[in-house]
């Protein structure tokens, strides 16, 4: 880290350590990695804003040990609320965007506390007319994963959901119509931004597996991932990223991606976390039979009139089974940013802290 920081000292950078920088969300799982890794580089007026029903006990402490006392601090407050988005965007010459509305099926709910949420962050933001950039922390899960130039290859230019209404996932279509409202402001009044859109983030704090390796929706575990690598990134690596999009000069309207080196395959994933972890009985589903079983799904639904929900579809196992590769070259070119723990070691600290948990 202190590598970093002495390169980011004698760089040029779009702000000075003295700006003040708003990162909302700021009391989640990344948003507490967001806030330390901002202070460790020396920044010292960070404005975290919190929702009120948020546990803010580590992000207090993560201030008490690396911030500079009266100058960093945790305000309450609610983005659905004009009035709390003008006075937490006050001077603020960078905001993190890290608050979404997740784990909601709901269409509506993902709409407002993403859609709506960011509109009002952006139109107060824009009225102190200080702000040098709006970093928005987009998903994976906006992208199709079809109709590519490169079949295998899911990078930066791959195209987005056009009718993300159309997939049985409401943060999908947050983050799709989110994405879109950032890229209309830019157009349209000349907001400053850049899009990241992480993979699969964990690390401690986080537990179980994600719905890439496969599901257990039927009481046992279906592997669908096989030899696909899962596009995880560690979340102390994924904050390095985030940090640095909003210091780095001349990249506005960008998009990067963020995935780690050495990413593992959902098999090897699959036993390594049953033998650091607990074991599980696993079957797995090869591609043509997990894409059968989608489709099949998807044509029931329809004529049954939505009778089962239409959870597993082809547009759900192009985005998440389909074989895929993926690339960080742009996130490392442009950024100047590297993984700062490796895969091995990252994976490890994972599983340890999910044994703990079990």
């Amino acid at each position: 880290m202190q590598d970093t920081k002495t390169q980011l000292i004698s760089a040029d950078r779009l702000i000075s350590f003295d700006d003040p920088v708003l990162v909302t969300g700021a009391a989640g799982f990344v948003g507490n990695r967001v806030v330390e890794c901002l202070l460790k580089k020396g920044f010292r007026k960070v404005r975290c804003l919190a929702r009120p029903t948020g546990n803010i006990e580590r992000l207090q402490k993560i201030i008490a040990d690396y911030g500079q006392e009266g100058q960093s601090e945790i305000i309450i407050g609610n983005l659905l609320s004009r009035l709390d988005c003008r006075q937490a965007t006050k001077e603020v010459k960078v905001i993190y965007h890290l608050a979404a509305g997740t784990g909601t099926k709901s269409f509506a709910d993902a709409f407002l506390n993403s859609v709506v949420t960011t509109r009002n962050l952006i139109e107060g933001a824009l009225e102190h007319h200080c702000l040098k950039r709006l970093v928005n922390l987009s998903s994976f899960a906006v992208y199709t994963n079809r109709n590519k130039k490169d079949k295998n290859l899911l990078d930066e230019s791959c195209p987005v959901e056009e009718k993300p209404g159309q997939r049985a996932e409401a943060y999908c279509f947050g983050k799709v119509k989110q994405d879109e409202l950032v890229i209309e402001y830019g157009k349209k009044k000349g907001l400053p931004y850049v899009l990241l859109r992480p993979g699969v983030v964990y690390g401690p704090g986080k537990k179980g597996i994600t719905g890439r390796a496969g599901i257990d929706t039927f009481g046992l575990f279906l592997h669908f991932g096989g030899s696909n690598p899962i596009p995880f990134t560690f979340v102390d690596n994924c904050a390095e990223a985030i940090v640095l999009a909003g210091l780095i000069p001349g990249i506005e309207t960008e998009v990067f991606n963020i995935v780690d080196d050495g990413l593992p395959t959902s098999r090897s994933f699959l036993s390594q976390y049953k033998k650091n972890v607990k074991w599980f009985p696993s079957v797995y589903v090869p591609h043509a039979l997990s894409y059968l079983f989608c489709s099949l799904w998807e044509k029931y639904c329809s004529w049954s009139g939505n009778q089962l929900p239409p959870v597993f579809t082809r547009a759900e196992w192009s985005a998440y089974w389909k074989k895929t590769r993926y690339s960080n070259e742009k996130l490392k070119t442009l950024l100047g940013w590297k993984p700062l723990i490796p895969t091995a070691d990252a994976m490890q600290l994972f599983f340890d802290s999910c044994r703990e948990k079990t």
